[in-house]
């Protein structure tokens, strides 16, 4: 019952207790290191239902990313502006999945099971980063999650596995006019 409180608590966070409690830990996660280890998720609501669980083998990582477009150096040499190539040019991958692939840099002995957003300001975004040690015999033992100790989803942030890189690869889309994007754009290339 609680985590339906915390749910409707963060689904309008300027509306409840959420948004005061956010600027408050704003000021203090913008003096903290771009990626740091966290004793227990801030929406606890949240990573229950990613699948994070209070258990040897689960890690809990925050992360900061920086909003907006890619910064791009200005050319010396002569051209246009519309030519530059400096301005309206966006990542194409979300901030969430940028998020989650540093922290798999950060942390090469662990996986990436999910993640979640748990604030934003003006320059940045935060996300939490439920992370999972394949080798740890807890997990091993877990039947709900040793699935992620198989070989095939070792590095999978970085094959766009997780539920933001599948975002981005538009695999959300079923059946009538989804037939172009399965299995994936980098699939179709590999055939040709």
């Amino acid at each position: 019952m609680a985590y339906k409180y915390i749910a409707e608590a963060w689904a309008k966070p300027e509306k409840s207790f959420v948004g005061e409690l956010t600027r408050e830990r704003l000021v203090k996660w913008r003096r903290q290191s771009v990626i740091s280890r966290i004793e227990k998720p801030t929406r606890l609501d949240r990573a229950r239902k990613l699948g994070y669980k209070a258990k040897q083998g689960f890690v809990m990582v925050r992360v900061r990313v920086r909003r907006g477009g890619l910064r791009k150096v200005r050319p010396k040499s002569g051209r246009r502006p519309k030519r530059m190539g400096v301005k309206k040019f966006k990542p194409a991958k979300s901030l969430k999945l940028i998020g989650e692939e540093r922290v798999a840099r950060k942390f090469p002995n662990l996986e990436v099971l999910n993640s979640y957003w748990v604030g934003e300001d003006g320059r940045s975004k935060w996300f939490e980063v439920i992370m999972v040690d394949p080798s740890h015999p807890v997990i091993k033992a877990d039947k709900n999650i040793n699935w992620i100790c198989q070989k095939q989803h070792h590095r999978r942030v970085f094959r766009s596995l997780t539920s933001a890189g599948k975002k981005v690869r538009s695999l959300r889309r079923k059946g009538r006019g989804a037939e172009k994007f399965r299995p994936s754009r980098q699939a179709w290339e590999r055939e040709k």
